[in-house]
């Protein structure tokens, strides 16, 4: 039980992605969203919550999300979400996992993280704790 068939994001989260791509070079919006997504995972609290628009035209399926490591991803937000006392049921995984994959996608685009892959890489290897998140990608 994913939770997950298709994934979608925020007109603002897409913005977001738009200056990822451009910055980092990086041009495949599933390879973005699981840099965002682990990175969100890595953080100490949970995602608030929120409503989130899925009002863009960016949108995968999940197994294009996940790839060859869809499993893991779906077994990392499961932990997660065990760690933040949040029952797994099909609606939680997939609400909690649009709360992860959208801070996560601030986290990367908030200010002048990252403006290139080595930031990026840099970002996510040597920082314990992302940036504080700018909320524009919950619009």
């Amino acid at each position: 039980m994913t939770g997950i068939d298709t994934v979608k994001v925020s007109q603002g989260a897409k913005h977001q992605l738009i200056k990822l791509k451009r910055v980092t070079g990086i041009q495949h919006w599933n390879v973005l969203c699981r840099w965002g997504f682990c990175l969100s995972l890595a953080e100490s609290g949970a995602p608030p919550a929120s409503k989130l628009r899925l009002d863009s035209n960016v949108e995968m399926s999940w197994r294009v999300f996940g790839g060859r490591h869809a499993d893991l991803y779906l077994a990392a937000l499961k932990e997660r979400m065990c760690r933040d006392d949040v029952p797994i049921n099909a609606r939680t995984i997939s609400q909690q996992f649009r709360l992860h994959l959208h801070r996560g996608i601030s986290y990367l685009a908030d200010g002048n993280k990252v403006s290139d892959i080595a930031d990026l890489v840099r970002l996510t290897v040597n920082s314990r704790r992302p940036p504080e998140t700018s909320r524009n990608a919950f619009s």
